[in-house]
């Protein structure tokens, strides 16, 4: 069986906005051509995503396309609206002026996102994260 698949999102399901953004891509997405995956979940295996680890995935936004190309930042919310048939949204975010700011502005939002959605930090979400994968490991 062929997958219809364009992309494949990695997002922090712990985020708020994160999932907010998710459920307005999947309301959008119609014919179901991007898949999402939550890097917090137990089942999230790097090495089945282009070996994108928890914490990189956590540090900004990654998404996968069909080729296999690996996009982050805000490249990968120019491909999600672009699939969903709503990339006049994040067009004006390619102009040669206007792109540095924008990616800017992203990488800006990225190292606040946690301690804005009052969250732990990256460390000892990471250290949460191999806590919780050890002691999995051992009830089995």
């Amino acid at each position: 069986m062929v997958s219809k698949t364009k992309l494949i999102i990695l997002f922090d399901g712990g985020c708020p906005f994160c999932q907010r953004e998710v459920s307005f891509l999947r309301s959008k997405d119609v014919s179901s051509l991007i898949s999402f995956v939550d890097i917090n979940s137990s089942s999230y295996k790097p090495e089945l995503f282009s070996d994108i680890s928890y914490r990189e995935a956590m540090g900004r936004i990654h998404a996968i396309k069909a080729s296999g190309e690996v996009i982050n930042n805000v490249d990968v919310f120019r491909e999600a609206y672009r699939i969903v048939g709503l990339g006049w949204i994040y067009a004006p975010t390619t102009l040669p002026v206007l792109a540095p700011v924008f990616d800017q502005v992203y990488k800006l939002w990225a190292s606040w996102r946690l301690t804005l959605t009052c969250r732990p930090s990256l460390d000892q979400l990471c250290k949460l994260k191999d806590i919780n994968a050890n002691q999995g490991k051992s009830e089995k």
